[in-house]
């Protein structure tokens, strides 16, 4: 055996798996190979979308392994035998950067280059033989000692995790968070603070905490507390479920202190003075731990109810869960929790792939920017003389309504879906229920059709409508179809676990960064089943301006203004019962407070246009989009010798339109620009050395002129032309994939296995794609 010709995966197979087995790690529990860490940021391209195969592609450690199942402790990196042991020593801290663990392998079969971080051998790297590699216990001994631990605090931290047994396990930032913060509780710190992103997996992260401290007997009494009924009821039947009879949810006021997880609605536990007795029937010392989910609402101000149950139990240790941290001059979660422990911002998880980015389209409205003025006397729909004032952007909808704006405002919404999916689910926020439900009215006549067939496809969900509330589940379900558009003011804000929405309206003006981060939320979520990975927000107040905030952590891949006549999609690139109490902050408007002026017959316009493109690293192009192109080319390649060398030296050029899409270049933005129809490697070729462009179609009929392909059958050269032809529609990516002859045209010639001989079998049909493209690039 010749061991400089053995793949990676026989250099593993062969002597790594074997040297670290011999060692004393256990295959089934402590070693996993070929781990996945990040999935890859998803690229955005018109409606379309890839993942990232350049800075922020998908992460792949060849093996981590665990001194026990969710303790990551060490990486190992492996490459061929031609090339170095420590070759892979840096991809490894990579790797081992983002699980925080100290220890990182390399190998090329030879030996191992050992980096240890700790220099618990008083060395940092050194060469060490397959037989040398460490047990389990020698790396956890010398982390141990690192981390002090006494052997109390050592079993607690080492305690198991909940396994359903389906092998789903942890994502790597939720393991971080989980035992960051047992080790924090293991050390006796009482107050934590987490913060991670929403659609993060917070509450299966609480969970897990909590069951090893419950498993582990050090916290016996445990209170987990949220701010809607919904997030308490999908708490008790998803992630809490194995609990099971331990666990009960507080409700009608009634106490029952032979459970040992409390699930409560803060509402239920405080009120007036009578009714807070609810949790002084509990002595301060009852529970050992209190978690507090979405702890932003208003847990940390000083005068609040939750802050009274909290220094209740102040003798339990207390655990703030938030995406968006709250730090004002009168609220500070900080001040209260300390430091977070642990963040997990929407920035990170975009970058690695867990979460969707955003695109957003705004809308500036003319009437918004000049504002409206009544004639003197004039009088609105319902009679009442207007108060003579000009009213702006801060007035509609709260103290005067232009009802054609609203109509405005339904209309470029339903031009959006009807651009793209009518039954892509949709959030509307609006400023009160009065606005919502006018909303809702002006939506149903713009999609009067579809609500001909099913009259919840579009529903208000505010916290005054029980019907609308009823559909709040059949919203967040994915099965469920319908509804399809919900409009709404407060009440969805928070808390809803809308994994499918495409689509988030912004008719509502925000002026707070948390309610702003929380809304956003609303679309963070990625379900590949469902083919939800990114998602658009339609601005029409002026929110999204908060992304300029430096305390907004997660940019925009684009941001779109149309003018007037354009089409609202952008250019492509490559609780939950009554309404709460006022005092809550969680209530809609009270509508007897504020009388509204309703105008009709103004007539409201779209105006401006204006489009932003960000860069790779989430940052606005301030220059112009060809400019920023050819800096990046220029940076990629040194010459046009130099990209038609590569171009032609790979074997699918997708893989290089993708790579350079994720270094922030915009394909069809270009093409829109320049001229449509104009492949990515005319584009590049005249932006950076000022070479001819030719269309797509120009480039087929020439091959189709040369007759490149007379050595093939009748069969092959039908399957040849018709590619050419699919070229010419959408460019090079559809060649490169042999599903396209399962579709027309293809189909008519032949099933795909029957296409696919009469090349002769599936290597020379691919030896067809690749001199198919030669000839296409060959033609300038």
């Amino acid at each position: 055996m010749n061991k400089k010709e053995l793949s990676e995966r026989d250099i593993c197979s062969k002597f790594i798996t074997p040297a670290i087995q011999k060692a004393g790690w256990d295959l089934q529990t402590q070693v996993r190979e070929e781990l996945y860490l990040t999935k890859g940021r998803v690229i955005v391209s018109g409606q379309l979308h890839t993942r990232d195969t350049g800075k922020h592609k998908a992460q792949r450690a060849d093996y981590v392994l665990f001194y026990k199942p969710n303790i990551p402790i060490a990486v190992i990196e492996a490459k061929v035998n031609t090339l170095s042991v420590g070759s892979g020593m840096q991809q490894g801290q990579a790797y081992g950067q983002t699980l925080q663990v100290p220890f990182v392998f390399s190998s090329n079969g030879d030996g191992f280059l050992f980096h240890n971080a700790l220099m618990s051998e008083g060395v940092l790297e050194k060469e060490i033989s397959l037989d040398a590699f460490p047990s389990p216990e020698q790396l956890w001994q010398w982390w141990n000692a690192e981390k002090n631990l006494t052997p109390a605090q050592t079993e607690l931290v080492t305690q198991d995790y909940y396994s359903d047994g389906s092998g789903k396990t942890a994502r790597y930032y939720q393991i971080l968070a989980i035992n960051k913060t047992t080790e924090a509780i293991a050390r006796g710190q009482k107050r934590i603070l987490l913060v991670m992103a929403t659609g993060t997996g917070k509450t299966f992260t609480a969970f897990q905490i909590i069951w090893r401290l419950w498993q582990a007997k050090a916290k016996k009494r445990i209170l987990f507390l949220a701010d809607r009924n919904i997030l308490v009821d999908q708490t008790r039947t998803n992630d809490f479920k194995p609990f099971g009879s331990a666990m009960t949810k507080i409700s009608k006021r009634q106490t029952d202190k032979s459970y040992e997880i409390y699930l409560s609605l803060y509402q239920a536990v405080t009120g007036t003075e009578e009714e807070q007795n609810i949790y002084k029937q509990f002595s301060p010392d009852f529970f050992d731990l209190i978690v507090v989910d979405e702890c932003h609402r208003g847990s940390a101000a000083e005068d609040s109810n939750w802050r009274k149950i909290l220094e209740y139990f102040s003798a339990a240790t207390q655990i703030g869960l938030t995406a968006t941290p709250k730090e004002t001059k009168d609220v500070s979660n900080i001040d209260y929790f300390g430091e977070p422990i642990y963040t997990y911002s929407l920035r990170q998880g975009i970058e690695d792939g867990f979460l969707a980015p955003y695109k957003v389209v705004r809308f500036d409205l003319d009437k918004d920017l000049s504002g409206w003025a009544p004639s003197e006397g004039q009088r609105d729909k319902y009679g009442h003389e207007i108060e003579q004032r000009t009213y702006n952007q801060r007035d509609f909808d709260k103290t005067l309504v232009l009802e054609e704006r609203t109509e405005l405002v339904a209309r470029k919404i339903s031009e959006y879906l009807k651009a793209t999916n009518r039954f892509d689910k949709t959030i509307v926020f609006c400023d009160d229920i009065d606005h919502a439900e006018r909303m809702r009215q002006a939506l149903v006549n713009e999609n009067a059709d579809l609500v001909l067939e099913n009259s919840k496809y579009v529903m208000r969900i505010t916290g005054d409508s029980k019907e609308g509330k009823d559909e709040l589940d059949n919203f967040i379900f994915p099965e469920s179809r319908y509804p399809v558009i919900a409009t709404t003011s407060k009440l969805m804000s928070t808390g809803v676990d809308a994994q499918t929405c495409k689509l988030i309206v912004l008719d509502q003006r925000i002026q707070s960064m948390t309610e702003f981060k929380q809304i956003i939320g609303r679309g963070t979520r990625i379900n590949e089943a469902y083919s939800k990975h990114f998602f658009t927000i339609l601005d029409f107040k002026g929110a999204t301006a908060l992304f300029a905030d430096p305390d907004f952590d997660g940019d925009p891949v684009q941001i779109y203004e149309p003018g007037a006549n354009d089409s609202p999609v952008p250019p492509k690139l490559e609780g939950d019962e009554v309404p709460e109490p006022v005092n809550s902050g969680l209530a809609d408007s009270d509508e007897t407070k504020v009388r509204k002026y309703h105008v009709k017959g103004v007539e409201v316009r779209v105006v401006a246009e204006r489009v932003i493109y960000y860069d790779a690293q989430g940052n606005p192009i301030t220059e112009s989009l060809k400019a920023y192109t050819l800096r990046t080319l220029n940076r990629e390649f040194a010459s046009l010798g130099d990209f038609l060398k590569r171009w032609n030296a790979a074997e699918r050029k997708q893989a290089i339109i993708t790579e350079l899409e994720g270094e922030g270049i915009f394909f069809e933005a270009l093409s829109a620009e320049l001229g449509d129809q104009l492949d990515p490697f005319d584009l590049i070729c005249h932006l950076a050395w000022n070479q001819p462009p030719l269309t797509r179609r120009e480039r087929a009929a020439k091959v189709k002129k040369r007759d490149a392909f007379g050595k093939y059958g009748e069969k092959a050269r039908s399957v040849l032309d018709a590619l050419l032809d699919k070229y010419a529609d959408q460019g090079v990516e559809p060649l490169e994939e042999v599903q396209i002859l399962r579709i027309d045209p293809f189909r008519q010639l032949g099933t795909p296995l029957e296409l696919v001989k009469a090349f002769g079998g599936r290597a020379e049909y691919e030896q067809a794609i690749r001199e198919l493209e030669n000839e296409l690039y060959s033609a300038s």
